[in-house]
Parts: structure tokens; sequence; C-alpha cells
């Protein structure tokens, strides 16, 4: 199993990372319950709100305002409807209509056949006939389905898929994690992917979900579930050097108190946003990610941080590391709603050509790091290892 400790970030010094792994890890601990520390509260309710929950953080007690009229509605509906059903030719052709659609919302009625198309879960699927249940009739790694049974019950335990062991949610959610790490034994499984999933599962039928939980893993997040989880370390680096050109003044105060980008976005990223944004906002973001990619969570990271740290009074109150990860940890409910989150991320100064290019940088970074790792193992008599992974962004 890929447990989520840390090795030292390339643009941290030694001893801010050496800080960072312990913060992290009792961080780690506390996280325990699958919910989203960021929406509101409410009591147990006696019936489920619009999206399934009968109480908990993820709670909406209003409904939510519509800002269409019914024609826009539909109207929206059909252009969904006409562009699932001729997807290859505007995939190929005219992706710019397909992203600027997914941007405005996929409508709630397409969203489960949209994001079956957008991950090519569909191809998956159609490739691998019947192999889902064949996975499923594997035994799998005994100590890797002990550690699914512990947090299959922790995963959004409010909502009515998973409410109790008799709903048919958790059951489904053990056999879409456990017939993953049986698909990709050298990832296996690692505890950031149990609320991925559930959140899959309240989208999608199960075989479905997982062939979509596949491609997340395999192709949106790539590398970011292996053993020393690399992969997000050196995202980790790339959000601090974008966030060093989107919020200058936001960056010179993580700088200052030592606050390594390890501390707060960990749980943003390896838990793909589900237990950090409120709900409405969760699905837009996701609408997007799933056409655009993994660069929809830094924007969404840019946007959290620089509005949370943005203004002077905030940053003179956080004195230190703690004081700052509080606030990032608990962000001003306005700064995660819909509307800001999805206004402010496509409004951020950055381009295509700066993921790249900062991309790059932090591949340079980690095979430096990997080298003199490598040399300073032969000079201690051991073996060095090999290059990690690298992927486009």
């Amino acid at each position: 199993m890929a447990t989520i400790t840390m090795a030292a970030s390339p643009t941290s010094n030694s001893s801010a990372s050496t800080t960072s792994v312990s913060l992290l890890q009792r961080q780690s601990s506390k996280n325990a319950d699958t919910v989203s520390v960021c929406s509101t509260t409410s009591a147990f309710s006696t019936c489920p709100d619009r999206h399934g929950f009968y109480g908990g953080n993820q709670f909406s007690e209003k409904p939510k305002k519509e800002t269409l009229t019914r024609e826009q509605i539909i109207a929206r509906e059909k252009k969904w409807i006409h562009m699932t059903s001729h997807w290859a030719e505007y995939m190929n052709t005219n992706y710019k209509k397909v992203r600027e659609r997914c941007r405005k919302g996929i409508p709630d009625a397409l969203r489960q056949k949209a994001w079956f198309l957008l991950t090519g879960a569909n191809h998956l699927m159609g490739k691998f006939p019947d192999w889902y249940q064949h996975l499923l009739d594997q035994p799998g790694n005994p100590q890797i389905i002990d550690e699914i049974r512990k947090d299959q019950h922790r995963q959004f335990p409010h909502h009515e898929m998973f409410i109790d062991d008799d709903k048919p949610g958790q059951k489904e959610l053990f056999n879409v994690l456990k017939a993953y790490s049986v698909y990709n034994p050298t990832v296996g499984y690692c505890q950031a992917q149990a609320p991925i999933a559930a959140f899959l599962l309240m989208q999608l039928p199960s075989e479905q979900a997982f062939w979509c939980f596949v491609a997340i893993c395999d192709k949106y997040l790539e590398n970011y579930f292996t053993p020393g989880l690399e992969m997000l370390q050196r995202d980790a680096g790339m959000l601090n050097r974008l966030l060093k050109k989107t919020s200058p003044a936001a960056y010179r105060h993580l700088q200052k108190h030592n606050v390594d980008p390890l501390l707060y976005m960990t749980d943003w990223f390896l838990c793909a946003m589900t237990r950090t944004l409120p709900w409405d906002t969760l699905l837009r973001v996701w609408d997007c990610f799933l056409c655009e990619g993994v660069r929809i969570f830094f924007k969404v990271a840019l946007v959290i941080i620089g509005a949370t740290l943005g203004p002077q009074k905030v940053r003179s109150q956080c004195n230190g590391l703690c004081e700052t990860l509080a606030v990032l940890r608990s962000p001003p409910k306005k700064f995660l709603e819909e509307d800001f989150i999805m206004h402010h991320i496509f409004r951020l100064n950055i381009t295509i050509e700066d993921f790249h290019r900062e991309h790059k940088k932090q591949e340079m970074l980690h095979r430096k790091a990997k080298l003199e790792q490598q040399k300073a193992a032969q000079q201690n008599g051991g073996g060095g290892s090999s290059n990690g992974p690298s992927r486009s962004s």
C-alpha cells in the first residue's frame, strides 16, 4: 500500500522539509473521515439534500440558486446530447467547443455520460469487456484487502450511498478499490484513492466508475499514488513557482514562514479536491478537470491561496507556520463558492506555456536531486536508484 510519507521537496530547505514531514504525518492521521472541511455544517436531517447527504459538512440546507431558465437548461441539454452522440468528431475537430461547454458546466442529466466519455473510460471498457468482474473474482493482496476494508466506511459517511454497511455504496466502493489493486498491483491501494472512487460512484454505475477511476489514477494523476509520491512532490514545487507569479504577496508570506506547499496542498491534490470544496463547486471543477487535466487543480489551489492570504490584514495575523496553515486549511466559505472559483480560475495571469516551463524546471530539479542521491549512495558503498518516471503537464 502506498503510504503518505514525504521526502524533502526540491524547492525547500532541509529544516523546513523536516518540519513538513512531521506536520504532514499528523495532518494525515487527523483527516481519516472523508468530508469537506470547507462547506457549511448542519444537523442530521431525516431527508437527504439534492446531492444525497443527510448531514455532515457537505449537507446543503438551501436549494441551489438556478441562474438559468428552464428553456436555457433544455437548450444546453440538447447541445450536450448532440455532442455526446458525435463525440469522436467533436474531440478530433472541435475540442475547443467541448472545453467551452465543460467550463460552463455539464448539465446534471448528462454528467454521467459526459464524464464516461471525457475520461476515455468508454474505450477502456470496450477494450476489456467483462474484465471488471474478472478482477473481482481474483483473491487480491490480503494486506491491501484489509486496508481497503478499514477505510471504506470512512468515505462520506453521511451520504445515502455510504451511510451504513447495508447500503450498496460501501460494497461497490470496496469492489472498485479491490479491482484496481489487482488491475495495477504496482500502485495497489493508497488511502487517498478511496474518496475519489466514492465520488465517482455517486455519479456512475460501478463498472463505469471503475474504468473512470482507472483513467484518473493512471492518466490524469499518473504516478501520484506510487510509493514515495514523487510526482506530488514535484507538483508542490511547481505550485510554489506559479504562486510567485499569480500572488507575489502570498508567496513571500509562505516563504517567510517556511510553509512547504506539501503541508497544505497534499490533501487537495491527492484526493482530487473531494475533501476540500463544497459539492456544487466540486462538480463544476471536475467537469473542467476531466476535460483539461490536473492544471485545473493547480488553478483552484492558486485561487484559494491568493484569495485567502491576499489581504494584508490576514497575513499580519498569521505570525508563523501554524497560523498560516490554519487559515489555508479553513479558507473563508466565500472563496470556495462555485461562482467565485469558476470566475477566477480562468482569469489567472498564467498560460499553458507557464505550466510547461515550470514542469520542465521541476523535472530538471528532480533529476539533479536523484543524481546527488546516487552519488551519495555510491560514496557510502550503496547502489544508486534509478530516475523517477516523467510525464507531460
